[in-house]
């Protein structure tokens, strides 16, 4: 089985979200080839050759992927898609976009969010928001699947250097056009592979509250924050901080849910998470079902205590 890996890149560095999905593709057995779209990406696609277990890495290095745009890079996986007998990507915003567009052209199915490959042919992953698992046995020619990163290891780099291929770029049109875009910066780590998280609920009450009670605990952790869907839509965090099925999924090491109840969205999204710490003053909330520790505590009291005890 030869399976087609597309990389989530920043064209200097591969996305810890790649390696993740590595896991998942080696999975299938056979070869694993990379394909790294971008412009003046020789640097991601170098990082993707030193990953373990990859046969090649295909690097398409043109104006047309700058911004990795859907329509131009799914022509150009289409170009190259007969010589695969699998095309996966990570269930970011990017593969969420590609994939289906990929799986529509080969007229295939799709399999999302696969959270176990148990076979060449059979695949787990959540439905009903998580409370249930599907096992999925896929009889098409071209197995099409994103992967919920949480679900998995990363591979690790093995200090060998496979060789990098560049591609043809297929002449194809788009009525989509780049505009801009605006990026979040924060010194804090990235939210989607953090090993710590705090996230906040709607039981803050203002922006300020959530800024003032959540970033000095944060900081003091060396934590991402994170929000509820409920806190977001209030306006108290932005929406790149929504943890949750609307949001990222995350399975951090630690998670701090302060003043999040715990519905079903948002549990879809970090009830992965190996250690979950739930402060909340109704002992009935939703949340403490799936915490590993509860305290049922306002958390205007209790947070000032977890700082000085962590002083």
């Amino acid at each position: 089985m030869k399976t087609l890996l597309i990389a989530d890149h920043d064209n200097q560095t591969v996305a810890d979200a790649t390696t993740k999905a590595l896991t998942a593709a080696r999975a299938l057995g056979g070869e694993v080839d990379i394909l790294v779209a971008g412009q003046g990406a020789q640097s991601a696609a170098e990082a993707s050759a030193k990953l373990q277990g990859v046969a090649k890495v295909l690097l398409a290095d043109a104006e047309a992927y700058a911004h990795r745009l859907a329509e131009p890079l799914a022509a150009l996986v289409l170009s190259i898609a007969p010589g695969y007998d699998a095309i996966v990507a990570p269930a970011s915003s990017a593969g969420k976009n590609l994939l289906p567009r990929i799986a529509a052209r080969l007229d295939v199915m799709q399999v999302s969010d696969v959270t176990k490959v148990a076979g060449p042919d059979t695949f787990e992953h959540p439905i009903y928001a998580g409370n249930a698992i599907e096992v999925v046995k896929n009889p098409e020619r071209v197995k099409v699947f994103t992967v919920r990163t949480a679900a998995f290891a990363a591979t690790p780099a093995d200090g060998a250097s496979t060789p990098v291929e560049a591609v043809a770029v297929p002449v194809a049109e788009s009525r989509a056009t780049f505009v801009r875009e605006e990026m979040a910066k924060s010194e804090r780590p990235e939210l989607g592979s953090a090993k710590v998280i705090v996230s906040g609920g709607r039981a803050l009450g203002s922006a300020e509250k959530f800024n003032e009670v959540l970033l000095p605990l944060a900081d003091m952790l060396g934590a991402a924050v994170g929000a509820s869907r409920a806190a977001v839509d209030a306006g108290y965090a932005p929406n790149d901080f929504q943890v949750g099925q609307t949001g990222k999924i995350v399975a951090p090491e630690l998670y701090i849910a302060l003043g999040i109840s715990g519905a079903i969205q948002h549990l879809a999204g970090m009830k992965d998470s190996k250690v979950i710490v739930a402060v909340n003053k109704d002992e009935e909330a939703p949340i403490f079902q799936v915490a590993d520790f509860g305290l049922v505590a306002d958390l205007f009291q209790a947070v000032p205590q977890i700082e000085a005890a962590l002083g």
